[in-house]
């Protein structure tokens, strides 16, 4: 897991929209939606329609991913816990 990686997942104990995400990180969009990209092929995260709703559909993470909420899996926070 990268350090962009292991800082992310920090702050997806909670389900969050990317808002949030850019508020807290202060990354450009693109490094926020290629990491979130990443965890999301690692099976590290989910995403979400709305804070309710998981996706099982594929995800564009660059077209779709400043409208989704996000949250670490059972697995990403496995991995998280253990670096």
């Amino acid at each position: 897991m990268s350090e962009a990686e292991f800082d992310l997942m920090d702050e997806l104990y909670f389900v969050q929209p990317f808002s949030y995400l850019k508020e807290s990180l202060d990354w450009e969009d693109s490094l926020i939606l290629s990491t979130l990209k990443s965890l999301y092929t690692q099976g590290y995260i989910k995403c979400l329609d709305d804070p309710d709703s998981e996706r099982f559909g594929a995800v564009d993470m660059e077209s779709e991913g400043k409208d989704l909420f996000f949250l670490a899996t059972k697995k990403g926070l496995m991995a998280h816990n253990t670096l």
